[in-house]
């Protein structure tokens, strides 16, 4: 499975953006998904995740309240709506998918639980 992620630009401190991620291969509703960013000189961070039917959402604490997973599995793709966003959200921002695994929901939030990955989409916040 080949991901592209898109979505990612330059915008203010407050602002909202959505990234979206499309996966080369139409049996991606069968993967789980996942956001990682990587910020410069920063190791990849976990962001968000979801299941495969989309029942399940999971984030990193500090994004919670803030960022939405979501995904349309008619359309094939998984989204992230990022509200106020802030100077350290600025990082590259990267989806991934994992085939199902019985104990994906237990270690979600870590790189190793995605087979595959996208290219990064930048997103940069001014103050």
């Amino acid at each position: 499975v080949q991901l592209r992620a898109s979505g990612g630009g330059l915008v203010q401190t407050g602002d909202s953006l959505t990234l979206s991620c499309a996966p080369s291969d139409c049996t991606f509703r069968r993967y789980a998904a996942g956001w990682f960013r990587q910020g410069s000189g920063n190791r990849r961070e976990f962001v968000a995740a979801i299941s495969v039917g989309g029942a399940r959402t999971y984030y990193a604490p500090s994004e919670k309240v803030r960022f939405i997973i979501s995904r349309d599995n008619e359309k094939n793709m998984v989204y992230l709506r990022m509200n106020n966003l802030k100077p350290g959200d600025t990082a590259d921002y990267f989806c991934a998918a994992a085939p199902y695994r019985s104990d994906w929901n237990g270690y979600y939030y870590e790189t190793t639980a995605y087979d595959y990955w996208g290219q990064g989409t930048q997103v940069t916040v001014s103050s």
